[in-house]
């Protein structure tokens, strides 16, 4: 393992070096790697289950000190900040992706997998962060790669539940209740992807896919929403 990768990604990308760049490699690490490398002692798990609670403290304070709205809008806002689609492209865009270390099954697992896999990186990376650098540190990071995302969130109205708004905006413009058909089904029992369309009369709002019909249920209420918003509903 060649820490140096690690410590230059650091310097490049994270704007400080780690004190112990251990923590930052086994942020790094997936529980797989560690099945199949029994020199590779540790996992990211706890350094996640820390991440997550300091970003979640974060973004409370956050939305707390910037916006005086109601307990369950406010709970809405911050799931829709940390959830991980979120975190996972944050992931992406901070380009760590390369460092992070697998075994070779969930190397070629599907892409799905890997978000997740991503998204736990970053609430791990958090936690290396706050135990390296401090509080402070970690703030600044999410502010810089979660926070910031705040504005499209609001403008998109991606914080509201998408089965519930695209329904409220299908009453509200067409005076009439979306429904949900199945397209197509695929894959083994254990692994199915499903594909729904959401249906407005006979107009197709917009198409999900899920691993399961309320998950692409949602995926396809969340286009339904996109396309009323560019037409101008709100």
């Amino acid at each position: 393992m060649d820490t140096n990768l690690y410590q230059k990604f650091a310097q490049e990308k994270l704007g400080f070096a780690f004190h112990d760049i251990n923590l930052l490699v086994t942020a790094l690490t997936h529980r797989s790697y560690v099945n199949e490398h029994k020199t590779a002692h540790e996992h990211n798990e706890r350094l996640e289950f820390l991440g997550d609670a300091v970003l979640e403290l974060v973004s409370s304070d956050f939305l707390y000190r910037n916006y005086d709205e109601p307990e369950g809008i406010m709970t809405a806002l911050r799931a829709a900040l940390v959830r991980t689609e979120s975190i996972g492209e944050a992931g992406r865009e901070l380009g760590y992706e390369p460092l992070v270390r697998l075994s070779k099954g969930e190397q070629n697992g599907s892409e799905r997998a890997h978000d997740v896999i991503l998204a736990d990186c970053f609430e791990a990376v958090i936690g290396a962060i706050y135990l390296d650098q401090g509080y402070d540190t970690a703030k600044d990071f999410i502010n810089k790669h979660i926070l910031v995302k705040i504005d499209t969130i609001l403008e998109e109205g991606s914080w509201r539940d998408p089965k519930s708004y695209v329904q409220e905006l299908a009453q509200k413009i067409d005076g009439v209740t979306p429904v949900y058909r199945t397209l197509k089904e695929e894959g083994p029992d254990h692994d199915k992807t499903f594909t729904v369309g959401v249906y407005v009369g006979d107009s197709l709002k917009g198409v999900g896919t899920g691993h399961s019909k309320q998950e692409a249920q949602t995926a396809a209420a969340r286009e339904g929403v996109k396309k009323y918003r560019a037409a101008g509903a709100r």
